[in-house]
C-alpha cells in the first residue's frame, strides 16, 4: 500500500509540474502574440503614412514645379506638337 501511495504522489507530482509547465508556456506563448500583434498594428501605421507620403510626392503639380524650377524644363510650343494616332498617321 505504502509503495501505490509513494507511486501516486510520483504521479500526482509529475502532472503538477507538467501543468505549470503548460500554463507558463500559453502565458508565454501570449504574450508573444500579443507583442507581435503590436507590431502588425504599428506596421500598417508605417504602410499608411508611406502611401501618404508616396502619394504627396507624385502629385502632379509638384512634379510639375520641380521641373520647371530645379530643371529648367517647360511644356513645349503647342504649334510644335504633333499627336499619332494609333495606326501610326501623322496628324
Amino acid at each position: 500500500m505504502a509503495k501505490l501511495n509513494l507511486v501516486l504522489l510520483a504521479i500526482l507530482v509529475a502532472c503538477a509540474l507538467g501543468l505549470v509547465t503548460s500554463q507558463h508556456k500559453a502565458r508565454k506563448l501570449f504574450s508573444d502574440l500579443e507583442r507581435e500583434q503590436e507590431r502588425a498594428r504599428n506596421l500598417e501605421i508605417e504602410y499608411g503614412q508611406l502611401q501618404l507620403e508616396a502619394s504627396t510626392w507624385g502629385l502632379h503639380s509638384r512634379v510639375e514645379k520641380i521641373a520647371g524650377s530645379a530643371l529648367g524644363m517647360r511644356a513645349p510650343d503647342p504649334r510644335r506638337v504633333r499627336l499619332v494616332n494609333p495606326e501610326g498617321a501623322v496628324q
